[in-house]
């Protein structure tokens, strides 16, 4: 196999195969320090510091100081062991060398802008540096985050319950690059042109949320009151919400019914770890329960993990089916629409109420029969229905916008493939 990307720029056909050599031919490592978030504020100080969780977490792949929320040494914390030279530089590649997930294990950012300011490697990260300035700025960041690089800081890293890479080990990897650097240039541009319209649906789909949340808190009455703040206007003149109980007959119940696990495919068959958190829905099932009998639920129903339930696990059933023992099922009751009951168990009102009561500190579980102690205010079954078609309106956004995103970086993963050759 020659050492040639599948996808290649048509100016650089003719360039012949990429270098391949090891990573510590092209790089060295320079001393970091070990920082703990305890020694660290967001708000004060001389110097920055990149910990290794922000890799993991939250960083950019080209990381522009300007562009991300980086925490400063606190101002009583001694730099004077920092040597000059271990401040980082544009171009200086940061791992992280912990992990307890072997995809994260070596997960890595290069510094693309300091901005003139004073930035240092942290915690348990590892600080690479270009010996001979070989590769383009930019270039070094998608390089390290290519499938064939990945695939091997993975076998390199040891350690059983967390995984670790030390410089010895990852400087044995091996990096391929094109001898032109112009178009080491264009693969970077190309690149991060992507992750910047990826980053720009992505703002857009946490304005949409919070754009829905505004919608809940002010499309319900709060704590205290009858009315909500903002209502269409065709129910101004209505007066006062009812107030009842979520385990009012009238307005929901536990569903009970059962139906035996043999009669389910792994298609309607819901159990918490095929629903999504954050309210986005569930994904086919895994596996099916092995014996037994389990909750049925029917289409228009509303099922709720029962565990750790401020992962906000919660989903309108659009389809007949069986759920586990740890997953709740409300049916909604004669005054209520099971869309607007949908809202409401959605609400985090709601979930942070279920929070309090919860039993358990790993794995906490809601109680059922605080939960049917719940207030609820409820307005007529128009409105109910105007509240509920705005805010699935909402949802059908945000569901778009998820998918664009989705789309995106299925694209993104097709160009690292081809873009870098797979090396023997």
């Amino acid at each position: 196999m020659k050492l040639i990307p599948e996808l290649r720029f048509p100016e650089f056909e003719g360039d012949g195969e990429w270098v391949e050599k090891k990573l510590g031919e092209v790089y060295n490592f320079l001393v970091t320090n070990s920082f703990s978030r305890a020694n660290l504020n967001y708000e004060d100080g001389e110097v920055k510091n990149i910990h290794y969780g922000d890799i993991h977490t939250k960083f950019s792949t080209l990381f522009d100081i300007t562009r991300e929320d980086v925490p400063f040494i606190n101002p009583d914390v001694s730099i004077e062991k920092i040597r000059e030279e271990c401040y980082c530089l544009e171009g200086d590649i940061i791992f992280a060398d912990a992990s307890e997930d072997s995809n994260d294990v070596g997960k890595s950012i290069e510094i693309v802008n300091i901005n003139g300011e004073k930035l240092v490697s942290g915690l348990h990260t590892l600080m690479a540096r270009q010996i001979n300035k070989t590769l383009k700025i930019g270039f070094g960041g998608y390089l390290f985050k290519s499938d064939w690089v990945r695939k091997q800081i993975q076998r390199e890293a040891q350690g059983a319950k967390v995984l670790g890479i030390s410089t010895g080990r990852i400087s044995t990897i091996k990096i391929s690059f094109p001898r032109n650097p112009q178009e080491q240039q264009k693969i970077a541009s190309c690149l991060s042109s992507l992750d910047e319209l990826i980053a720009a649906h992505s703002d857009k789909l946490h304005a949409l949320k919070d754009h829905k949340k505004g919608l809940l808190q002010n499309l319900f009455p709060q704590e205290g009151e009858t009315v909500p703040k903002v209502r269409f206007s065709e129910f101004e003149g209505d007066g006062e919400w009812v107030e009842k109980k979520l385990g009012d007959k009238e307005v929901s119940s536990f569903v009970n019914d059962k139906v035996d696990s043999e009669k389910l495919t792994l298609e309607n068959y819901i159990s918490t770890d095929n629903m999504l958190p954050d309210y986005s829905g569930i994904t086919k099932a895994s596996k099916l329960p092995t014996t037994g009998r389990v909750t049925e639920f029917l289409e228009g129903d509303i099922l709720i993990s029962n565990i750790r339930p401020y992962l906000k696990k919660v989903w309108k059933a659009n389809k007949n089916g069986g759920a586990s023992n740890d997953v709740l099922v409300f049916r909604s009751g004669s005054k209520i629409l099971n869309n607007f009951l949908e809202f409401i168990l959605k609400n985090d009102t709601f979930i942070n109420y279920v929070m309090q009561s919860a039993k358990g500190v790993k794995m906490p579980r809601g109680d059922k029969d605080s939960m049917m102690e719940y207030s609820v205010s409820i307005p007529s079954k128009k409105e109910q229905q105007k509240i509920a078609s705005c805010l699935l309106t909402v949802d059908e956004l945000i569901t778009a916008q998820q998918e664009k995103i989705a789309q995106l970086q299925q694209h993104k993963k097709g160009l690292m493939q081809g873009l870098f050759p797979k090396m023997v």
